[in-house]
């Protein structure tokens, strides 16, 4: 019996098993409960905390936002007045540049001008130095002209007597010779004329050292001094410039 009594029970041990199991598992759900609501409580009471100072940092960000806004309104005038500066400076540039183009364009016109009238003139006094050769052959051509009186070519010398050989009288041949002389001159001073070679006769104009050439002068009664009263040569001019002075004989002062 009292070997029965220190065996023992197969049916006790295991429920002293399940029941130290049984707290073991109590004492760890009481620990872990413990140490939840040690880890709650803490960061509940500083929740308010962390959410005040977000809404600190809220507060300031937005006010540091708001204070580049009010800078950026002096950054914005300067690059405006900026702008109108450079805007300013290229107008009085454009300005510039225009009115030196305008002054090119006008001396650029001027040139052509000047080219063009000057081409002309040099077509147009060409011939100015064989012009002035011929105007001798001109002057005794006139010189021969005059030297036939008109009473001689109105009242020819009659009928040449036959056995001479000649079928008219010596006044019609140089009537005809005259004729000849007369139309040649005359055509000479068309074709001058076709080249701007005109001839100018100043008798009875005033002395013009421009113009003409005085060979002599004279007392002439009834006659202003200074006044041309004889031309030994008529002038010649080529457009508006002399080619030859006329040559001319003018009135003295008698007193």
């Amino acid at each position: 019996m009292i070997f029965s009594l220190l065996q023992p029970d197969p049916t006790s041990s295991q429920t002293l098993k399940m029941n130290l199991s049984s707290s073991f598992q109590l004492l760890r759900t009481c620990a872990a409960a413990s140490s939840s609501r040690a880890v709650t409580r803490p960061a509940l009471r500083t929740l308010p905390g962390r959410v005040s100072q977000s809404r600190r940092y809220y507060s300031e960000d937005k006010a540091a936002g708001e204070q580049p806004k009010e800078d950026a309104k002096p950054q914005e005038s300067s690059e405006k007045n900026e702008v109108a500066e450079k805007l300013k400076a290229k107008e009085e540039e454009v300005t510039d540049l225009k009115s030196r183009l305008q002054y090119l364009q006008a001396d650029f016109l001027n040139l052509q001008r000047n080219a063009a009238k000057e081409k002309e003139q040099t077509k147009d006094f060409a011939i100015t130095r064989f012009a002035s050769d011929l105007l001798e052959t001109v002057d005794v051509l006139a010189i021969a002209i005059k030297s036939v009186p008109h009473a001689a070519l109105s009242n020819p010398a009659p009928s040449t007597p036959a056995g001479q050989g000649l079928d008219k009288s010596h006044g019609a041949y140089l009537k005809d010779l005259h004729t000849g002389v007369e139309m040649t001159h005359r055509m000479l001073l068309q074709t001058l004329a076709k080249y701007h070679v005109t001839p100018f006769d100043p008798t009875g104009e005033p002395f013009d050292p421009n113009h003409h050439e005085a060979l002599y002068q004279a007392p002439i009664p009834g006659k202003e001094p200074g006044t041309v009263v004889d031309t030994q040569k008529i002038g010649y001019k080529i457009k508006d410039r002399v080619l030859r002075a006329a040559q001319v004989g003018v009135a003295q002062d008698t007193s």
